[in-house]
């Protein structure tokens, strides 16, 4: 619609003025159709399809050919789904697509590629609403993003991303990333100003400043590291010098060209060139204008230390100079310097010569020269006459002399130097000298004129690469045997240096090559190879787990349990195809202990735990009754001889058998011995004789018996007397009537003596009295009783006692030929059967032996049994092992003679009378004389003669002469052995030190030079601070009538030292050691294994702390020179550790109950707490105390109730006549032990069950005469189980007196309902827990015993004798006892202290000898823990820390000229220090470095001189690169945000001329990565206001002043003036750009707003923390007297408040304090009225508060 109005619109403007009516017509008709159109749309409905997810991928086959589907619906535009028809259907998209199915093999041949993650990229340029930080202060948070995609493993060909899906997700396709803030270059502080460029005139100052930090991650560059300020210190009187000369590089070494070429090249020479020397000035410059462009060119790479190659050559082509520096300085020679200076002298004199180059000059050379000829003339006669002399000796040399010539000329060839490896090759190099102008120009030489000119030449040596030959063939594989799991073997192959590299050339390659080889089986022995072997193991010992307070420890005998075995490991040579189970006794040499070392992988352990069995002691049952009088044999009778037998039995059947139990059987003799006897097994009812009442008989019932009571045949028992019947009594009606007899009685003695008599008794009562008349009476009360005798034996015991089994022998009565049936086989021999004896008497008890016949032949125990006789082993012995390594001597250690060790190991202990095993096990022995240890030495031959520049080059030098000057001069080296022989050169290039310089630089004295010896050596002095030494050296040659040359302050001869003033004094340093135990307190085993036992690990012992000496100047010297030995020695003790002590166990206590299954316990306390490492105690409980609860059982029928006989009945309605009717009995009721004789000793009543007590009075009816009597109930019949309401028991009696006519007898039967625990009971097991585990009284650990009970349980929970549930035959499926184990307290078992290592540091004070043991045997159970001290260490004794250090390099000089190419130099020098880092290094002596290897910070290549640059004059340079920066991290706050550390380094410009500022170089900057950064802070400091200014400067938290770092937003305010000023008095300028008053002043304003004056204010003090004047709070805490005391921003700084604001007037805020006070005093007037206001009374409430209980609720505050 909007489009339409805008065309109409155009359209109207073009015809509005026309037709106006027009155009509002269209106009309404086309607002009316687009609203209908507008309806139409509205109300037309919209559908789309709408499509679900794609569903599994389906198919029957893996890969491609899969489908999966998707549901398709039409859905209108609000969400509700409609009909297909309403939805277009062209576009209907697909509802089944082809898909890849994925199985689970798929997943090795697809897999995730992740590719690289992209460059992070901010938040802030993805996302358009968030904005970049304005202050970045840890990095700006960004994104980085990576291509994932799923590929096919083989070839990388792209596959669908569901397929890896299936396996595992997609990885993520984006992450977070952090951009770190900018970080701008940071630089130091400026130097100081240098000295001014020039001496008058105009000149340049400079200060320069270096990189600390450099820009990164797009930080601001580095400023400029250079300022300059021009200066002039006083006007020049003299014209200013524009020229000076400027010298090049030295040129590439040339050899000299050939006499007659030069002869030959000479006329062209002179004819085409008209001045040598203009041609030099102009080769001169055109090669350095060249070389300025190419150093201009390429000196930013070369600065860089990208480039490096031709500084490379610079400095090996100085090489020579500066070995033969380090050659002189390790001579202690300082001749170097003097000889660098050397060359200057004729140089000097060439340049006066050449500045005067007039007439007389050359009129006073004319006498030289005659002189000089003369000379000449002089040197060829004598060299005629030497001639002369030679060939008269030539003509008589015999053959001798001969071979003495010849010899002498083949060792002068092997030293000469052009031999086979060195060629040197003299020639000589060139430079250049031009004439420079200040603006860098290059001027003709001619106006350097003024100037001397160097020289230009000088002597080289000709470059030469090294060159080696073809490699050799392979050596031999070092293995020399076939084993394919093993380690390869190695072969080499070598070449050798043909040529050296000389004076810079390319260096050697490496001269041996090596590879890994093995050899093939065919032809190859099989490997030795090395195992562990172990010896037997020991016997098992207990003591070793004891802990210190265990008694038993005393007395070690018969201890058994868990203990702790050890065997020795070690190792020995075997073959390769040696089966493992090769027995020792066939390979005696295989067993020859080897070095442990030779032997891989983990030794085999050395100690076990292991089992004593403890002894099982005999029990026995108690002994049997006696029996009867029988036969010893009843088969034999006719002896006549009896004996009483009683047994007793084996419940514990003991270790090692029957042997060592007790007797078995006793036996008493007696008369009249029966074998068979009838036994009374039961009476038969009493049938009286007149068939109704009165005396009766009763028939016994018999069973013949036979000793042991054992039912026999009735007919054995023909011989015995049968039992008659016993004669009874059937009460008539009106007889008294008895009870029957209750049983005899236990026979109160077990045998009868003189003094003892056996006796039983029973008793009967009264029933039923008589009648009065005519009945039998009822016998007195002595008749009721009726006693007997028993056991009338005698008392004399006797039984067989034996002794113990005596030793196996052999048994002589067996033929040799029947043992072999015996034979057992063993480990290495047969063993056969011998013969055990034992002793074996008759023993009467209580006397002793007495003659056999008194006891029974037949119980006669063996005397005679048979055994295995042990078998024999004899002692086995390891051969002895090789002999120990004598230590080298080249090690320090002074001559004396160390010995050699051997040893041999016992793997087989001797037994049963085997041979016994050596007593020599170790064998020792000297060392033999010490051979020399093989190494290698440069050895140097003589300098060969100075050769010189040539002539040629050097004749047209002023000044030159043809046989002096200045040269170079080599001299060969050769390789030697320690013992002087001749070896190759490759062996020193590999061991030797570095090489010696082949070249030196050499002076040939001319005529007019004074030639000086070198220095002696400086005298001896005779005592230190007394008195000079002195050295000398002499003129040599002619100069000793040179006058000149006498010069004693040019040329002194002699130099005077006072002695040194030694001086030392010791003292103590560092910490003190360990405490170390002196050597040899722990005794080694038999087997060389250290066991566990109480081995002295405490102790005293010592400790150590160092001494250090130090000389006068504090310099630390060797500790001899303090008369010390180095320590302090200190005792010190090494408290013993003390193990956890108990007491004793208790006793244990009563069985918790008195019948079925309890607890028994018993318990120990705590007497002393471990302490230093010893046992720790078990749990305890909160009182210390451990306890131990075992289950016990109680014999039920232990303790009984014993009832005595009724007493007689006591009528209680006496009746005299009939003596009947109710009464009472009465009986006593006893608690007594119950033993297998019966019922035997009085206890307390409690022990007995008290709900089974037998009644101890009854009522009763005592029958009238002729009344029926009964006998007393039976016992009640058992209830029928289970129990129920339905059954029922009986209980009968028998009648034993009938009743008389008309009288019944009473029911003989009594009947009872079965009540469920009532008179009926079920019974049940129970079985109780597990015990703890017993063990043996003589067992620490291991194997023990656990043990539970089984009770019987009636169903009311009451525990009964076991009997019940036995006779019920109720299962009894419980095991009662079980194996179980103690774990064993087994200490911890440590190594021997090893051996003390080499100490840490070969010098200084640090150094510390350390000595370490392991752990053998870690703690179990409760055993001691391990010390926690593993390794000890004590200190080294101190040497002092000699090193070579480099001197400062000297100025750059370019030699004879003013700037150019030159050298600096530097020496080194020893040093001294004590290793800590701490003191600076002191010099000393260079002879005390002698034995060191020359080498600075580990670099052996010596560099004493190096090629620099002089700048000339009005030049402008680059500054030495500075050192490189401390390592620096990008932190925030001190963390490492992970970029990494870098370091940096730059040079920096220095002007000369202000001229020349504009062709100066760039600063450079050079940045590297490096390890081990630090974080460093940068923060803003202020100083202190001057004025309106201060100071403002940023630091690093090393408080290092820098520029840059700090962000430049938070940058404090520098300045603070105010305009117009303040110049009122006590006025100051604010930071708020005002003028303010000091502190104690308040501003009065003018009108228009400015300062009028300040004036002071009367204030209130408020103490400060340091004031303690007062202590009431104040507004203002400053004194008013003294304005300036108090200093911002000083703790407890004083502080005031201003009313009045700058303009006069009273400020805001005291307006609202006055406010505030008002309603505060309104507010306290309020509170003051509540206060006093009378309250009102309380009305009464209508409930009862006393009804209501008050409930607190107590939260566990103590004060509640």
């Amino acid at each position: 619609m909007a489009l339409a109005s805008r065309a109409v619109g155009t359209l109207g403007l073009s015809k509005e003025a026309q037709l106006p009516s027009l155009w509002r017509t269209a106009l309404l008709f086309l607002s009316i159709w687009e609203m209908d159109a507008q309806t139409a749309m509205e109300t037309q409905p919209l559908y789309i399809w709408q499509t679900g997810p794609w569903g599994r991928c389906m198919g029957s086959d893996c890969g491609p050919g899969g489908s999966q589907s998707r549901a398709v619906w039409c859905a209108h535009s609000e969400g509700w789904t409609t009909l297909h028809t309403n939805c277009n259907q062209t576009e209907r998209p697909n509802n089944q697509q082809s898909c890849f199915r994925v199985c689970d093999w798929h997943k090795d041949l697809y897999d995730w590629q992740l590719g690289a993650w992209n460059q992070c990229v901010p938040v802030s340029m993805r996302s358009a609403g968030v904005q970049r930080p304005a202050l970045c202060r840890r990095g700006e948070e960004g994104i980085q993003t990576r291509e994932v995609g799923c590929v096919q493993k083989a070839d990388g060909e792209p596959a669908e991303d569901a397929i890896c899906e299936y396996f595992e997700p997609k990885p993520r396709l984006e992450q977070a990333c952090l951009i770190p803030c900018p970080l701008d270059c940071v630089v130091s502080e400026f130097s100081l100003w240098t000295h001014c460029s020039k001496t008058c005139g105009m000149g340049l100052q400079n200060r320069i400043r270096f990189v600390l930090a450099p820009p990164l991650f797009g930080g601001a560059a580095c400023p400029n590291l250079t300022e300059f300020q021009t200066c002039q210190p006083e006007p020049c009187e003299e014209e200013e010098r524009l020229y000076s000369l400027r010298v090049g590089p030295w040129g590439p070494c040339s050899v000299p060209m050939p006499r007659q070429a030069r002869q030959a090249d000479r006329p062209s020479r002179d004819s085409d060139e008209p001045s040598k020397e203009t041609k030099l000035s102009k080769e001169g410059d055109k090669r350095s204008r060249d070389s300025t462009k190419t150093l201009k060119g390429a000196g930013k790479k070369n600065r860089e230390g990208i480039k490096l190659s031709s500084e490379m050559d610079k400095q090996s082509r100085e090489s020579d100079s500066q070995h033969e520096g380090e050659d002189k300085r390790l001579k202690g020679d300082n001749k170097l310097s003097r000889d660098g200076h050397k060359p200057s002298r004729p140089n000097r004199k060439l340049g006066r010569a050449n500045r005067k180059p007039d007439r007389p000059s050359r009129q006073a050379e004319k006498p030289k020269r005659q002189k000089k000829a003369k000379n000449k003339e002089k040197k060829e006669k004598m060299r005629e006459k030497v001639r002369e002399r030679l060939r008269e000796r030539g003509k008589v040399k015999d053959p001798e002399t001969k071979q003495l010539i010849k010899k002498k000329r083949t060792r002068n060839r092997q030293n000469r130097p052009g031999g086979k490896f060195w060629e040197l090759q003299v020639g000589y190099q060139t430079r250049e000298v031009t004439c420079v102008h200040k603006s860098g120009s290059i001027e003709a030489i001619s106006l350097c004129s003024r100037e001397s000119l160097p020289v230009t030449f000088q002597a080289c040596v000709m470059t030469k690469d090294c060159d080696v030959t073809e490699w050799s063939e392979w050596s031999t594989c070092s293995k020399e045997c076939y084993n394919p799991n093993g380690p390869n073997g190695e072969r080499t192959r070598t070449r050798k240096v043909s040529q050296f590299p000389i004076d810079g050339g390319a260096d050697c390659p490496e001269l041996e090559e090596k590879e890994p080889c093995s050899p093939q089986r065919d032809g190859m022995p099989p490997c030795i190879v090395y195992s562990w072997r172990t010896t037997e193991w020991t016997e098992c010992r207990v003591d070793l787990l004891l802990s210190q307070q265990d008694r038993r420890r005393g007395n070690q005998t018969g201890l058994c349990g868990g203990g702790i075995q050890t065997r020795e490991v070690y190792c020995v040579q075997t073959n390769m195809e040696t089966p493992p189970n090769l027995g020792s006794l066939r390979s005696k040499e295989a067993l020859r202990p080897m070095d442990s070392d030779l032997c891989l992988g983990i030794p085999l352990n050395t100690t076990q735990l292991c089992h004593i069995s403890c002894p099982v002691e005999c029990e026995v049952s108690s002994w049997s009754a006696w029996g009867p009088c029988t036969y010893e044999n009843c088969q034999d009778q006719a002896a006549k001889k009896g004996f009483k037998m009683r047994k007793r039995k084996i419940t514990n059947e003991p270790t090692g058998g029957t042997g060592n139990c007790p007797h078995l059987m006793e036996a008493i003799p007696c008369e009249d011995p029966s074998c068979y006897e009838w036994l009374v097994a039961k009476l038969e009812e009493c049938v009286p004789d007149n068939e109704l009442c009165g005396p009766g008989t009763q028939m016994p019932q018999v069973q013949c018996v036979n000793s042991d009571g054992e039912y026999v045949e009735r007919q054995l028992c023909r011989d015995a007397i049968l039992p008659m019947p016993a004669i009874c009594d059937v009460p008539c009606p009106k007889d008294c009537t008895l009870s029957p007899w209750a049983p005899w009685s236990l026979c109160s003695h077990t045998c009868s003596g003189k003094n003892t008599e056996g006796k039983q008794t029973r008793a009967r009562s009264i029933l039923a009295y008589n009648a009065g008349e005519g009945g039998i009476q009822c016998p007195n009360n002595s008749a009721l009783q009726e006693a007997r005798n028993c056991n009338d034996h005698p008392c004399t015991v006797y039984h067989w006692q034996t002794g113990p089994w005596g030793q196996c022998i052999e048994d002589t009565s067996i033929p040799a030929s029947n043992t072999s049936a015996s034979r057992i086989r063993s480990d290495d021999a047969s063993c056969s059967v011998g013969m055990q004896t034992r002793k074996v008497i008759c023993v009467r008890v209580n006397v002793g032996q007495v003659p056999p016949k008194k006891c029974p032949e037949s119980l006669r125990p063996d005397t005679v049994r048979p055994c295995l006789l042990p078998c024999k082993r004899d002692c086995i012995v390891t051969p002895y092992s090789d002999w120990s390594l004598c230590p080298a001597t080249c090690q320090a250690g002074g001559n004396s003679k160390k010995k050699q060790y051997r040893k041999r190991i016992i793997i087989q202990i001797p037994a049963n009378g085997g041979q016994d095993c050596p007593e020599v096990l170790t064998q020792e022995r000297e060392c033999d004389a010490p051979s020399v240890c093989q190494g290698y030495r440069w050895k140097t031959h003589k300098w060969r003669r100075c050769q010189l520049v040539p002539w040629s080059v050097r004749q047209d030098s002023p000044g030159a002469q043809v046989t002096c000057g200045p040269g170079l001069q080599v001299r060969a080296i050769s390789c030697r052995k320690q013992d002087g022989g001749l070896s190759d050169v490759e062996a020193c290039l590999k061991l030797a030190s570095s090489m010696p310089p082949l070249t030196q630089p050499c002076q040939l004295p001319c005529q007019e030079d004074c030639q000086l010896s070198s220095w002696s050596k400086f005298s001896s002095c005779t005592a230190d601070c007394v008195g000079v030494r002195t050295r000398k050296r002499m003129l040599i040659g002619k100069s000793k009538k040179r006058d000149q040359c006498k010069n004693n302050q040019m040329y002194p001869q002699s130099e005077t030292q006072y002695c040194p003033c030694n001086k030392y004094n010791a003292q103590p340093v560092g910490n003190w050691s360990d405490c170390v135990l002196p050597e040899g307190g722990r005794m080694e085993g038999q087997l060389g294994m250290k066991v566990q036992g109480d081995i002295k690990e405490c102790g005293q012992g010592y400790r150590y702390q160092t001494m250090v000496c130090y000389d006068q100047d504090n310099r630390i010297v060797e500790t001899s020179r303090c008369n010390s030995h180095g320590y302090i020695e200190e005792a010190c003790i090494i408290p013993c550790p003390s193990d956890c002590k108990l007491s004793e166990w208790s006793n244990w206590s009563r069985c918790s109950k008195s019948c079925g299954s309890g607890v028994k316990v018993r318990s120990k306390w705590l007497r002393e707490k471990p302490y230093n490492g010893g046992r720790p105690c078990p749990k305890l409980d909160h009182v210390n105390q451990v306890y131990e609860v075992v289950p016990c059982l109680s014999d039920c029928g232990q303790y009984v109730w014993v009832a005595e006989p009724w007493s007689v009945w006591k009528v209680s309605n006496v009746d005299l006549k009939d003596n009947c009717g109710e009464g009472v009995q009465t009986r006593k009721v006893r608690c007594m032990l119950n033993s297998i004789d019966g019922p035997s000793e009085l206890v307390e009543d409690y022990l007995c069950d008290p709900e089974e007590i037998p009644l101890g009075a009854r009522n009763g009816q005592l029958p009238c005469p002729e009344e029926c009597v009964l006998s007393d109930w039976g016992a009640w019949n058992p209830c029928p189980l289970p129990c129920s309401g339905n059954s029922s028991r009986e209980r009968s009696a028998f009648p034993l007196r009938q009743s008389g006519e008309g009288k019944e007898c009473p029911s003989t039967q009594e009947t009872q309902v079965c009540k469920l625990n009532s008179n009926c009971f079920h019974y049940s097991y129970n079985i109780t827990d597990w015990s703890t585990c017993q063990l043996s009284e003589r067992a620490v650990c291991g194997n023990g015993i656990k043990t539970r009970m089984l009770d019987c349980v009636r169903s009311d929970s009451k525990s009964v004798d076991l009997k019940f549930c036995e006779e019920l035959g109720l299962d009894r499926r419980w095991q009662m006892n079980s194996l179980c184990v103690v774990e064993c307290p087994v200490n911890c078992q440590l190594s021997d202290w090893s051996t003390w290592s080499e100490c840490t540091h070969t010098c200084g004070l640090a150094g510390k000898l350390w000595r370490r043991r392991t752990v053998i045997q870690a703690p179990q159970g409760d055993g001691r823990p391990c010390p926690s001290q593993l390794e000890q260490w004590k200190p080294c004794l101190v040497k002092p820390c000699y090193s070579w250090r480099y001197s400062a390099w000297s100025e750059c000089k370019s030699e004879g000229a003013k700037c150019g190419e030159g050298q600096r130099y530097r020496n080194v020098s020893c040093f001294v220090s004590d290793g800590s880092g701490q003191q600076e290094s002191s010099l000393v002596d260079d002879e005390l470095c002698g034995d060191l290897e020359p080498s600075v910070d580990g670099d052996t290549h010596i560099v004493l001189q190096e090629p620099c640059t002089v700048p000339c004059p009005g030049e402008c340079y680059l500054t030495d690169w500075t050192v490189w920066s401390p390592c620096q991290l990008s932190c925030v706050s001190g963390d490492d945000l992970g970029f990494g550390s870098v370091q940096v380094r730059s040079r920096a410009v220095v002007a000369q001329d202000p001229e020349n500022l504009l062709q100066c170089p760039e600063q450079e900057l050079e940045a590297r990565p490096c390890t081990e950064g630090q974080c460093f802070e940068y923060k803003w400091k202020t100083g202190p206001w001057r004025g309106s200014s201060r100071q403002v400067w940023c630091q690093r938290s090393d408080g290092l002043n820098v520029t840059g770092g700090c962000p430049v937003i938070s940058k404090p305010m520098a300045d603070r003036s105010c305009d117009p000023p303040c110049t009122k008095p006590r006025s100051l300028c604010t930071e708020a750009g005002v003028c303010g008053c000091e502190e104690g002043y308040t501003e009065i304003m003018t009108s228009d707003g400015l300062l009028d004056q300040c004036t002071v204010i009367p204030v209130l003090e408020i103490p400060t923390a340091g004031d303690n004047r007062a202590d009431v709070k104040t507004i203002r805490a400053f004194n008013p007297t003294q304005p300036a005391a108090s200093s911002p921003g000083r703790a407890g700084r004083t502080w005031f408040l201003q009313p009045f604001g700058p303009d006069g007037k009273l400020k805001t805020w005291v307006y609202g304090v006055a406010a505030g006070a008002f309603v505060l005093l309104v507010f306290i007037i309020s509170m003051t009225y509540l206060a006093c206001k009378k309250p009102k009374k309380p009305q009464r409430r209508q409930m009862n508060n006393r009804l209501k209980p008050l409930t607190l609720a107590y939260d566990g505050d103590a004060d509640m």
